[in-house]
């Protein structure tokens, strides 16, 4: 990636893995879908079920070749977060609440203002957080 690309990269992401977007632009636009995947270091994401493409995959050792078809990303600026309310695409602003917690809320035209909730699956990791008191690095 070029200094020039890395200087467009979004810095504050509003669009989270697991929320229900609708697609602006290209052959699936207006359709709607779950992202499955964020790629922050290319400003996209892999929304489920669209975008499908072809790809020819060589055999090798340990895996069969053929025709495969998989998931492209989509450009950011592509996808727009649904309202839960309305199911409209909307814009997403932030806002404090009384407690002091942090929510999103749908903004823009026809939008209902109301509270975006984070996806369930952002609750389930992946990988298991590494121990500190087991991590030979940060030991002395």
């Amino acid at each position: 990636m070029g200094w020039k690309a890395a200087e467009k990269l979004i810095k504050t992401w509003k669009i989270l893995r697991g929320d229900n977007v609708m697609i602006n632009a290209g052959k699936d636009k207006g359709q709607t879908g779950v992202i499955k995947r964020v790629i922050r270091s290319q400003n996209r994401v892999i929304v489920e079920g669209k975008n499908l493409v072809k790809k020819h995959v060589r055999r090798g050792e340990g895996h069969e070749g053929g025709i495969f078809t998989v998931e492209a990303p989509i450009h950011v600026s592509n996808v727009q977060v649904l309202d839960p309310v309305t199911g409209a695409p909307c814009k997403i602003g932030c806002k404090y609440l009384e407690d002091g917690s942090k929510v999103r809320v749908s903004r823009g035209q026809g939008a209902s203002g109301s509270i975006i909730p984070r996806p369930e699956i952002l609750k389930v990791r992946d990988k298991p957080r590494i121990n500190v008191g087991e991590c030979a690095f940060f030991s002395s």
